[in-house]
């Protein structure tokens, strides 16, 4: 007997919830074949076959939440493929002990969406690995039973759960379908998550950046050659939101239950576009950081964020969120919170543009700020004095110095 146990999850993941088994009990599985998949806060683990032989038991069913160091499964070394089972698709589980066939029948949000569509197990047409419902058949069966409109009933957890519009065969012909990667279903729920959950609100501001443009334009060789990094804008950024935080903290908290949690410190989590979808590392302690060590942990965190090299433990626990999104030439958005995070601040591109400076007009580079924020505990008066802060300590470098 071989045990299957939980992959390493990273420093300060004490924790995984098992999202897909891909075999069932009596299956032959050859060595390094994925078995199952684990969700994290943020990131899927491929859990392949530790050797080759037949997976005997099923410990930790799909849904389930197992410790770091726990077994999954277990197997049973050597042997060969089983003849398939004669087809038994139906309502009925098949003959296998109990436990099993609770493993590998429908996915857990079939289940969810035929109980409250109403349906039963034999009225929807199974497309799932092994027989499984899944979270698309019954979306196709509840349209199909009750028109497009009965479709709403599927749950919303991942974009693919509603069915789509008919599609001519010559345009069918010509598209191209990719399964979502877990990594793109995790943002894709938990952005829904925040919309669900929230009651989110953004308010806009603009800064004008000549106040930092120039400080950068006197100082950034000497900063560079004595600290080895780039003075970029981002840590202006980082610490004008730090020193808001202090003044109306309840943009750095989060709701549990009934609770507010203020947090006395900043962990500053900084979006990151990759190949494979957007990702937060989290700069800790970011209130106690300087410029130059601000922008050497930005740039490190980037890069290894890029390289998918990123562990666990640095993209959790962030306790504000600062997005950039005019590297791509966004002039202004909504940026969506981070959950459970109540505050995200949105970047966007500098552009000049003309504004009236001491009556007189004149050309700035100026950028749109945006301060998305769940509004159960952020009031609008704390979210406009939070973003009046950022932008006076933006166009006004010298007040970050002196703690103003």
């Amino acid at each position: 007997m071989t045990d299957v146990m939980v992959p390493a999850l990273g420093e300060s993941v004490s924790e995984a919830t098992v999202s897909t088994w891909f075999k069932k009990p009596g299956d032959f599985v050859k060595q390094d074949e994925m078995l199952c998949e684990l969700e994290t806060d943020k990131v899927s683990v491929e859990v392949p076959a530790p050797v080759s032989g037949t997976l005997t038991e099923i410990l930790a069913p799909e849904g389930a939440t197992v410790a770091a160091n726990a077994r999954l499964a277990i197997m049973t070394e050597g042997g060969a493929a089983a003849a398939p089972a004669a087809p038994k698709a139906e309502a009925a589980p098949a003959p296998a002990p109990a436990p099993a066939a609770k493993d590998v029948e429908d996915a857990p949000a079939a289940k969810k969406a035929m109980a409250e569509a109403g349906l039963s197990r034999d009225q929807v047409q199974a497309t799932g690995r092994d027989g499984r419902v899944m979270k698309e058949d019954v979306a196709r069966a509840v349209a199909g039973a009750a028109g497009a409109a009965a479709a709403a009933v599927a749950p919303a957890p991942a974009p693919a759960a509603l069915p789509r519009a008919p599609v001519p065969a010559d345009d069918a012909a010509r598209e191209e379908r990719v399964k979502m990667t877990r990594l793109r279903q995790t943002i894709a729920r938990r952005l829904k998550d925040a919309q669900n959950t929230a009651a989110m609100l953004t308010t806009y501001n603009e800064v004008d950046m000549s106040g930092i443009m120039e400080l950068r334009n006197t100082y950034k060789d000497a900063f560079e050659k004595k600290h080895g990094v780039k003075m970029g804008f981002m840590s202006f950024f980082v610490k004008a939101c730090c020193h808001a935080l202090k003044e109306v903290p309840e943009v750095n908290a989060e709701i549990d239950g009934t609770d507010i949690v203020y947090k006395n410190y900043v962990h500053m989590g900084v979006a990151v576009g990759t190949p494979s979808g957007l990702v937060v590392p989290v700069v800790r302690d970011a209130d106690q950081m300087g410029f130059a060590q601000i922008e050497k942990k930005i740039a490190e965190l980037g890069l290894r964020a890029r390289d998918g090299k990123l562990s666990m433990a640095e993209m959790q626990g962030g306790s504000f969120t600062i997005s950039n999104g005019g590297v791509y030439g966004s002039l202004m958005s909504s940026p969506i919170l981070n959950p459970p995070q109540s505050g995200i601040l949105g970047m966007h591109k500098i552009q000049d543009r003309p504004v009236v400076v001491n009556g007189q007009i004149v050309i700035r580079p100026m950028m749109y700020l945006a301060l998305s924020y769940d509004h159960r505990i952020v009031d609008g008066k704390g979210a406009v004095t939070f973003l009046v802060r950022v932008k006076e300590a933006l166009e006004d470098p010298r007040r970050l110095l002196m703690d103003l």
